[in-house]
């Protein structure tokens, strides 16, 4: 006999010899409001934290959830065991424990999940932009999940699903009444980061691609030909990210991103090899990557660059459940797929891994561009309504890229008045709410408020401008080191219009 030299191993070895002989549990999951079952995602592990599994689980990388339609069933072996159960951020996590005593043979139990907040019916939408899911269990896992929109990644530089059988005619596929999901997700992941496609008819042919070459460019422009082609930048600071925003051709930024997963931040909060790296004197982890993501993108719209915020999971790739990351855009009336993208576009939304803020200023949501004539002041009210299972340290005001005002969680909950916020020139303004987590970086952001006063419609800052033209030439010097002279020179062309992009934008810059 094998020996087991650990308690994990013994408790494994134990569960495995008596798993026929354990009791028949079924866990029955309602709705507390409706006493009807809800869908959910079940984790159940014994005394030495190993997962308990049931047969029909499916399961994500570290192997702990059962994902079920309002009930779970499993074969348990003697002993106790702790549960938790969840169904997205808008309802509360369940916690509890059942024993199973040497003489069960089966054991039912009745459990009640409550819902803090149906944003749904105030309009708001929610969808992931990054599942690497088998297409199969997509609607289990957003039913679990109550997420109502995803781009399911079939094709992912030399993986294809669809390289020997033919794509479907119809590549969205509608289920539930108001959940959509689109099977013709890619992602052409290199070098210089990561971008994300959607809603294309058939994949692009970037199997053959490596390393730099051909230019991820290259796809995007072959992506744009699609009038219904969605193009992210998965994460906001690849390496290709300054040439990607010069080019003009992408439709969003993934701030809540596949760095950030539930239990902590991707190699502790270090950078991808294909991303340029951060001060970590200045950004510790493990929060400093998730600071890290909010500064690039606070740099693009400094730089009068309007880019809507995206996210995205990677579950199936990463540890995470479909949905952790999610991006809730509102609709308004009748709730379609296609409004659902639009008002993406739009930036009628807000990005989150854990707390749901819904804002207005002066009454308007994300997106809205206040214009005055020149001489006069924008003057706004800002209001939210924020929720989280987590402690938030604050909700914060951040106007051109600084914290103006930060407000107690508490404070923010009990008057859903933020603050005003004043501005003689045209700028931006975003809300943001920012987690107590020891491990990784949870957080909800809106997308942003413009400002435009007078004939100087946009903000440029220099600094910000200069920051993307400094990075351009650190990566186009990385690159003019590549042996095939055919290759460089195809390679590094985007480069030199990237260069002259922000060398205009730093002459054109109106602010420091």
């Amino acid at each position: 006999m094998r020996s087991v030299t650990s308690l994990a191993g013994l408790c494994l070895f134990l569960g495995a010899w008596t798993q026929e002989k354990g009791a028949a549990v079924e866990i029955t999951v309602l709705d507390k409001a409706t006493g009807r079952p809800v869908p959910c995602r079940v984790e159940l592990d014994n005394a030495c934290g190993e997962p308990a599994r049931s047969p029909d689980q499916l399961l994500w990388q570290d192997r702990r959830t059962s994902v079920c339609d309002g009930t779970a069933r499993m074969v348990l072996p003697t002993g106790r065991y702790t549960y938790e159960i969840e169904r997205g951020p808008e309802y509360g996590p369940l916690r509890g424990m059942v024993n199973i005593a040497p003489e069960e043979t089966g054991k039912k139990l009745t459990v009640h999940l409550e819902r803090f907040a149906d944003l749904p019916s105030e309009g708001w939408w929610s969808g992931d932009l990054h599942v690497h899911r088998p297409i199969e269990d997509i609607e289990r896992w957003m039913r679990a999940e109550n997420l109502h929109v995803a781009s399911v990644i079939t094709w992912w530089n030399r993986k294809n699903l669809w390289a020997d059988r033919k794509p479907p005619a119809e590549t969205t596929v509608p289920f539930d009444g108001n959940r959509y999901y689109n099977v013709m997700g890619g992602e052409d992941e290199r070098g210089g980061g990561a971008l994300l496609f959607a809603n294309l008819p058939a994949p692009l042919e970037i199997a053959e691609a490596r390393g730099e070459f051909p230019p991820s460019l290259r796809f995007v422009r072959e992506a744009r030909r699609h009038s219904d082609a969605w193009v992210d930048m998965e994460k906001p600071y690849g390496w290709d990210v300054p040439m990607w925003l010069a080019s003009g051709l992408l439709d969003s930024a993934g701030l809540a991103n596949a760095n950030m997963c539930r239990e902590g931040m991707y190699r502790g909060g270090d950078e991808p090899g294909n991303c340029k790296v951060r001060d970590r004197l200045r950004l510790p982890s493990p929060h400093g990557n998730g600071r890290w993501t909010l500064e690039t993108y606070d740099h693009m719209l400094n730089c009068g660059l309007r880019i809507p915020p995206s996210a995205g999971s990677a579950s199936g790739g990463m540890p995470n459940p479909v949905g952790y990351n999610r991006v809730y855009v509102h609709v308004d009336g009748e709730f379609s797929y296609s409004k659902w993208w639009e008002g993406l576009r739009a930036g009628r939304s807000f990005v989150t891994n854990g707390p749901l803020l819904r804002c207005r200023a002066a009454g308007r949501l994300p997106g809205h561009v206040f214009s005055v004539p020149e001489g006069q002041e924008v003057d706004v009210e800002v209001t939210a309504r924020v929720y989280s299972r987590d402690p938030i340290r604050t909700v914060e005001l951040v106007k051109n890229g600084k914290v103006e005002r930060g407000v107690a969680a508490a404070e923010a909950v009990r008057s859903g008045t933020l603050g005003r916020l004043s501005f003689k020139e045209s700028g931006w303004f975003v809300v943001r709410a920012v987690v107590d987590h020891p491990t990784t970086f949870r957080f909800a952001q809106s997308a942003p408020f413009y400002v435009e006063i007078g004939r100087v419609k946009r903000r440029i800052s220099k600094a910000s401008a200069e920051f993307f033209r400094d990075w351009t030439l650190e990566r186009a010097r990385q690159l003019s080191s590549l042996r095939d002279p055919v290759e460089r020179r195809d390679v590094l062309e985007p480069w030199d219009l990237a260069k002259k992009f922000w060398e205009e934008r730093v002459a054109e810059s109106n602010a420091p």
